[in-house]
């Protein structure tokens, strides 16, 4: 039971910052650069705080840890992730996300030599079909293709993210080391982007409210909590019940946002999370190297 409502809350975090980061945007309380910022920001002095209460860390052990190159990755994801939701709903944007984030890995394990199975095969197909079909211009409302290709750029970034702290054995710490370090490489970035005026700032209070609960809570202590169930699941199951984050999404986005909800959108979600389960639960061939061919 402490594991399911773990992993249950976990998930539920992980919809939230596409609820609240896409509630920000379509409502201009904020624009996606201070968005990204804050987000980053209060994530990075949350989970410092966690890793300072929870697991007994020291500032100096904090500020050592994680890495530049995950945390050039962090970046990528949280500002290409806050600049696709002007366009995109809540939903539409978690599903490409989750997709890419899958893709990604996937593609990184069969390159470095794992042989897809036929399963796996005809469900990264069956997601491949029903990724492009979102995106093409046949659809309901196709969506943006810049804002497609900036969330799809998000997800790459996160999967990558996800294979280099594959190996962590202290993740929360890990994970509080690179948002400080992705908060100081965003603020060197977009800092002078905002003061030369090459974007428009916008700022309120309800948006500095949604970014820093993005940060902070589903971020910050959705990322500890998802650490701490995360022993307790196989990496199928814990491929598995992330299946769930752009379902809850898209019905989050559709009951508090208001945003549609048309059969041909909740149909290609059913094929392209059912095709990426698929590919998940099969067991691929062993390798070239490992078979000795």
């Amino acid at each position: 039971m402490r594991l399911f409502l773990l992993t249950s809350l976990a998930m539920l975090a992980f919809a939230a910052n596409s609820l609240l980061n896409r509630a920000a945007l379509a409502e201009q309380a904020i624009d996606p650069y201070n968005f990204t910022l804050m987000r980053l920001g209060s994530g990075a002095i949350a989970l410092v705080l966690i890793a300072m209460l929870m697991n007994r860390k020291s500032v100096k052990e904090i500020a050592t840890a994680g890495t530049w190159r995950s945390a050039a990755a962090l970046f990528i994801y949280a500002i290409g992730f806050s600049i696709a939701y002007l366009w995109l709903g809540a939903g539409m944007g978690a599903l490409i996300l989750f997709a890419m984030v899958q893709f990604t890995m996937l593609g990184v394990a069969i390159v470095k030599g794992d042989r897809p199975s036929a399963m796996e095969m005809i469900g990264l197909l069956l997601a491949l079909v029903g990724f492009v079909a979102l995106a093409s211009p046949g659809f309901d409302q196709a969506p943006n293709l810049q804002a497609v290709s900036l969330m799809a750029c998000a997800g790459i970034a996160w999967g990558a993210y996800s294979l280099w702290g594959r190996g962590s054995t202290t993740p929360t710490l890990d994970t509080a080391g690179n948002f400080w370090r992705a908060f100081l490489m965003g603020s060197i970035i977009i800092v002078p982007i905002l003061m030369l005026q090459l974007s428009t700032s916008l700022i309120s209070a309800k948006g500095m409210i949604l970014a820093i609960a993005s940060g902070a809570l589903a971020s910050g202590v959705g990322y500890a909590i998802w650490y701490t169930a995360l022993p307790g699941l196989s990496r199928t199951r814990a491929g598995i019940v992330q299946l769930s984050v752009p379902a809850l999404a898209a019905i989050a986005g559709v009951v508090f946002l208001g945003e549609p909800l048309t059969f041909k959108f909740a149909a290609l979600t059913v094929m392209i999370l059912a095709g990426v389960g698929l590919a998940t639960v099969a067991k691929p061939k062993a390798s070239a190297q490992n078979s000795g061919k």
